[in-house]
């Protein structure tokens, strides 16, 4: 059992943290430990061996004076791996939770195993809710994990591969970054595999460093010259006009709420791409370093047709001297920067008009100097059936799943009736909260008119899409209605209940799905396809594994083409 041990923060206190023990081990002493400093709005997290001499070196920070009081959280049985983890779950779950203003910098915390560290782990909510139950925090473990601020939380610790990304991309910033050229990097990773986590991640390690210069840990364990921020801070030398782009305005706007809550950064910070393009025409300056999150979703007209006709995009084309039928969103970043970081999944984009890889690779091995950098993150991270459910569901889609295979630790089922899909979904949002309903976009929008009208009809049941675009996942009715692509992409959720309409249908004759344009609603999304049914079928496909893939828990399905259903209930558990 971990002790939390309270002292004042003051220069009286350290003599008794000096006698401070337990089980006969001299915890104040050479002996690893967490502690947490705090006053009502600020709070620091740290690890260390020696408390004593930590408590000294914070007490002669000026940035930490206005601290108030300091916990030392301690076992007999902690190691230098159990205080990092828990140091880690700490200042994760604070950031999450938004009471405090949190101090720390996201200095490389990363996810690794060690002996025993279930038990740890469970451990650690303990010592959470002892500190709840004192009054130091005040949401659940469980409140904290399911909000946006904990999902999208730069303190996330980073995987071997995120943080192998990471370094290389810093090493390419180094290399290219303050040339004549510049560098663009293009991060290429599936759905789940964090690439919005690092993303935030960057922009924070970032941010920190421009704020107020490297800043080594003061630590007696992190004095030396590999601290993160001191080695990105070689990296990033004059790069200092940073911002992170969001295509998608729902994502866009939970990102802006999440920036606002945490140090150093702000919600100017995040940006859309026209936002870019004002900034860089008002200033004359460049950005030193643009990080464009799902920039699978950045637009053309190249094959979005009419997409692009309104005169937002024409005429921010043109103040960039690029022809508004052959410009896109992509050139205007590259335009006003010098380096990019692109985070990037081509499975993922679910209209004409998002930019396909021909014309995607042309802009940045072709028609800019930059200096290209590819690189590819494959591990899952939001999925619990990992990447086998990944490639079973693009198996199932792409009709080479030759034999039903059992995802473990994954809740995949198919229902034959839609409603006990939504009642299942409504029960587990009550259990663990964040599940949704999602479908395709097979139905006409009466209630963008007529409010009281509904959307989706299917056999003797009615329902209506979602009732807004911004955080639709958060806003209160949203358990109660549908959401389309354009609300979840980018999410995390714990379930996701999935209608597939009959925009797809199952072709019984040529045994492969096909797509019924007379069923598919969404305006945009259909322009410039309307005489290529295959690619249209792409695009679809695409909408529904993306869909798909939201599920950290689970997925539940829905189909409603007689055909389709029967193709897949080969592949999928039928719901009892």
């Amino acid at each position: 059992m971990a002790f939390i041990d309270r002292f004042d923060f003051n220069i009286n206190s350290v003599s008794e943290i000096r006698k401070l023990k337990h089980k006969n081990t001299n915890v104040g002493e050479n002996w690893p430990v967490v502690y947490l400093l705090n006053n009502e709005t600020d709070a620091y997290v740290g690890e260390t061996v020696n408390a004593v001499v930590r408590t000294k070196q914070h007490l002669a920070n000026p940035a930490k004076q206005q601290l108030t009081e300091i916990r030392i959280i301690s076992d007999d049985d902690y190691n230098k791996s159990v205080i990092l983890d828990l140091e880690a779950y700490l200042i994760k779950h604070l950031s999450g939770e938004g009471k405090y203003n949190l101090l720390n910098e996201n200095h490389g915390m990363q996810d690794h195993d060690y002996y025993e560290r279930t038990k740890y782990e469970s451990e650690f909510r303990k010592i959470w809710n002892s500190l709840r139950k004192k009054g130091v925090v005040e949401k659940s473990i469980e409140e904290i994990e399911n909000s946006a601020l904990y999902k999208y939380s730069p303190y996330k610790s980073l995987g071997v591969e995120q943080q192998e990304s990471e370094h290389e991309i810093l090493a390419a910033l180094e290399k290219y970054g303050m040339s004549d050229k510049g560098v663009s990097i293009v991060v290429n990773g599936s759905a789940g595999t964090g690439k919005t986590i690092l993303a935030v991640y960057l922009i924070k390690l970032f941010a920190d460093i421009n704020a107020s210069g490297p800043q080594p840990d003061e630590s007696d364990d992190y004095l030396d010259e590999d601290s993160e921020s001191v080695y990105a801070s070689e990296c990033i030398k004059g790069i200092e006009k940073i911002a992170i782009v969001f295509p998608q305005s729902t994502l866009r706007t939970s990102m802006k709420e999440v920036f606002d809550s945490i140090s150093s950064l702000s919600r100017d910070m995040v940006l859309d791409t026209s936002d870019v393009v004002k900034d860089y025409l008002k200033t004359g300056e460049q950005f030193d370093l643009l990080i464009v999150d799902e920039a699978h979703r950045l637009k053309s007209r190249k094959n979005g047709g009419n997409m692009f006709s309104n005169k937002t995009f024409n005429d921010t084309c043109k103040s960039l001297g690029l022809d508004p039928k052959t410009g896109s969103e992509l050139d205007w970043m590259m335009m006003c920067s010098k380096n990019q970081i692109l985070f990037r999944d081509d499975r993922q984009r679910v209209r004409a008009c998002d930019m396909d890889n021909d014309e995607f690779n042309d802009a940045i091995y072709n028609r800019y100097s930059t200096v290209p950098v590819q690189q590819f993150l494959y591990s899952q991270w939001r999925c619990m059936g990992g990447t086998d459910y990944i490639n079973y569901l693009k198996a199932i889609f792409a009709g080479t799943a030759s034999s039903f295979i059992n995802i473990e630790n994954y809740d995949f089922k198919l229902y034959s009736d839609v409603d006990n899909m939504f009642t299942d979904i409504r029960s587990l949002n009550d259990k663990y909260k964040l599940c949704r309903m999602a479908a395709g976009y097979a139905w006409e929008w009466a209630t963008k008119k007529d409010k009281d009208a509904y959307d989706i009809f299917i056999d003797d049941y009615k329902y209506r899409w979602n009732s807004t675009y911004d955080n639709w996942i958060g806003s209160k009715n949203s358990v109660n209605e549908v959401g389309c692509i354009h609300t979840v992409q980018g999410y995390d959720l714990n379930y996701l209940g999935v209608i597939i309409g009959e925009d797809i249908k199952y072709d019984e004759d040529n045994n492969c799905i096909i797509s019924d344009i007379s069923n598919y609603h969404d305006g945009l999304g259909k322009t410039g396809l309307t005489k290529d049914p295959e690619k249209l079928r792409d695009y679809l496909v695409n909408i529904y594994i993306t869909l798909m893939t939201r599920g950290i828990r689970g997925t539940y399905v829905y189909v409603c083409d007689p055909a389709l259903r029967d193709y897949m209930s080969q592949f999928i558990p039928l719901a009892i």
